[in-house]
């Protein structure tokens, strides 16, 4: 069942979506070759705590970290690690607050150092896809309309998009209906209704779109070896557009 959130439940979901942007932009900075991405998770703890918000994600379906740290072909949910990161690479940071009850979940993707050309587009097209997808967010469209925006912009980019890992209903919970890939026909799919809470959250691969899971049975990785990127925000749909509770 959809749960749709009152005016009053939106403004109540924005202090858990400011945390988790505040987070994102206190990061950013920190992100260089050398740091790792358990510090990163150290740093999210304090964070969290200091803002008095949970971390949503330690314990959910046995997973142990407050972040999620993808590096370069992980495409989602890989494990914060003591290693270093080196010149050259991308890490998404994905962090899930849960603060008065509501939750708030955004990814960034983040350039270790000078990267590649080739790693800068992907970065750039996936945040764009990210972009495009919550102009279309708006009431009376339909799925569909939103991920083929995501879609398309991708793929006119040589890219996979990622089928296997969904975008999802936000509310009191993480996970909530509706479930969605990040593709689309338009005009197809369920309807956007004032008072939905939801991600648009783009996994875009250089290479193929299909993916392999770790034996950690978490870490999601490219079937080739390419570069992933990801972009999170989580977004109401009112009859004034789509608000972007997350928002650096």
């Amino acid at each position: 069942m959809i749960i749709l959130k009152s005016k009053a439940e939106i403004e109540q979901m924005r202090r858990a979506g400011q945390i988790v942007a505040a987070f994102h932009q206190a990061i950013a900075p920190m992100i260089r070759p050398g740091i790792s991405t358990m510090e990163i998770e150290q740093f999210a703890i304090k964070h969290l705590k200091d803002n008095h918000a949970n971390a949503h994600t330690v314990g959910y379906n046995g997973y142990p970290y407050a972040t999620c740290a993808s590096v370069n072909d992980v495409i989602a949910h890989g494990f914060p690690s003591t290693k270093p990161l080196r010149q050259g690479d991308i890490v998404t940071i994905d962090i899930v607050a849960e603060a008065d009850g509501w939750i708030g979940d955004s990814a960034w993707c983040y350039a270790v150092g000078e990267v590649s050309d080739e790693a800068r587009t992907l970065m750039q097209v996936t945040k764009e896809c990210l972009e495009r997808g919550i102009a279309q967010a708006v009431v009376g469209n339909r799925i569909g309309d939103v991920m083929h925006a995501v879609q398309s912009h991708a793929e006119q980019h040589g890219y996979g998009v990622v089928r296997d890992l969904l975008g999802h209903g936000v509310g009191r919970e993480m996970h909530e209906e509706p479930n969605y890939p990040h593709i689309g026909t338009p005009g197809k799919g369920f309807r956007l209704k004032e008072g939905m809470v939801m991600t648009i959250e783009p996994m875009i691969n250089i290479g193929t779109a299909r993916m392999t899971i770790d034996a950690d049975g978490w870490t999601a990785r490219t079937a080739d070896g390419s570069l992933s990127a990801q972009y999170e925000h989580t977004i109401a749909i009112t009859a004034d557009g789509p608000i972007v509770l997350t928002a650096q």
